[in-house]
């Protein structure tokens, strides 16, 4: 553990930082260069101090556990269909988004964009292309504060993510406002992941979330339990557990973050492993996802544009390339999969 300037980092593949100074000029700073030395080195570091009121995590928490134990009916009345977003029985298979062919991921999940209460023509502009921001947010009549607890987590974590992307201007040296008008209409998501409890046994390598990147610049992730299950990817092929810190976020950056500093920070391998047989346990995982403007670059940006930019499927802009992630996600029924030969 290491203080500089009353900001405490305990050191490790993934810092834990204190951001309890970054009201101050000095403890920006040094902040900012803890976070840029872990975006460099894991990708990932745990914040504290992070201003999120303890009551507001706890009810977003208890009201999603409460509203993945509803019959089957009541969920299934806001599913995730077209034209909306919403409850997803079966969350996709993540790996499937760097092509590699698992059985779906062993978790339900319900997922809303800060986009997602605009008008139907403000939300059909966000891009000529298929994208889930363009889904009209839908909301459970149970729990009651529902709606209203999401629409205040929504905004409460795009204030903090905001704040950290001007840390990490700070830590590329740049302008602490850099970032400001690439996300002033930014198309964020939150997805509450509840993995149920395990009855039977998976089928091989289908995991509680299959192993991948994330697509856009940070995500904030929140975990309710000890129980663990979150490993990073460690060079080559070793896989490491992310410790819980209670009251802590696990902040990562995505392959955006990755793209616009010519790879000098990275966007690192992660997944979440099934639970020891004989663990019933369920757990609830809260990702925010600060997206961009659709509309932003993906090219190297600030004293990194002059390297050359990598143009994944085609895409030039962060609204295409986080799509056709998507699209990867989804696109085949992970009831259709069949183990290879």
């Amino acid at each position: 553990m290491s203080t500089q300037n009353d900001v405490t980092v305990v050191e490790g593949f993934i810092p834990v930082i204190d951001l309890s100074s970054r009201h101050s000029a000095t403890g920006r700073r040094t902040i900012a260069a803890a976070i840029g030395a872990a975006c460099a080195s894991s990708g990932f570091f745990t914040i504290v101090g992070h201003g999120v009121p303890t009551e507001l995590i706890d009810r977003m928490c208890a009201t999603n556990r409460e509203f993945f134990v509803l019959p089957d009916a009541a969920k299934d009345a806001v599913a995730h269909r077209p034209g909306v977003s919403g409850f997803r029985r079966m969350a996709g298979s993540t790996a499937h988004s760097l092509d590699k062919k698992t059985p779906p991921d062993l978790c339900e999940v319900f997922s809303a964009h800060v986009t997602g209460d605009l008008s139907d023509p403000e939300r059909a502009a966000l891009g000529d292309y298929w994208a889930s921001w363009k889904l009209a947010n839908v909301w459970p009549s149970a729990p009651a504060n529902f709606a209203d607890t999401w629409h205040e987590y929504m905004a409460t974590l795009s204030g903090l993510a905001g704040d950290l992307m001007r840390l990490f201007a700070l830590a590329l040296e740049l302008d602490e406002n850099f970032f400001d008008d690439i996300f002033d209409h930014h198309v964020s998501s939150v997805a509450v992941n509840y993995y149920f409890p395990q009855q039977e046994t998976p089928l091989p390598g289908q995991l509680r979330r299959g192993e991948h990147t994330d697509w856009g610049s940070l995500t904030i992730l929140y975990q309710d339990t000890d129980i663990g299950g979150l490993q990073v990817r460690h060079g080559a092929g070793e896989w490491r557990d992310v410790p819980t810190i209670p009251g802590g976020f696990i902040v990562n950056i995505g392959d955006l973050m990755s793209l616009w500093t010519g790879g000098r920070w990275v966007s690192t391998m992660h997944r979440v492993i099934n639970p020891e047989r004989g663990n019933s346990s369920s757990r609830l995982s809260i990702p925010f996802f600060y997206l961009p403007n659709h509309d932003a670059t993906i090219d190297p940006i600030g004293s990194f544009a002059d390297l050359d930019a990598p143009q994944h499927y085609g895409a030039t802009t962060a609204g295409e390339w986080i799509s056709r992630k998507m699209l990867k996600t989804f696109a085949a029924d992970p009831l259709d999969y069949q183990p290879a030969d």
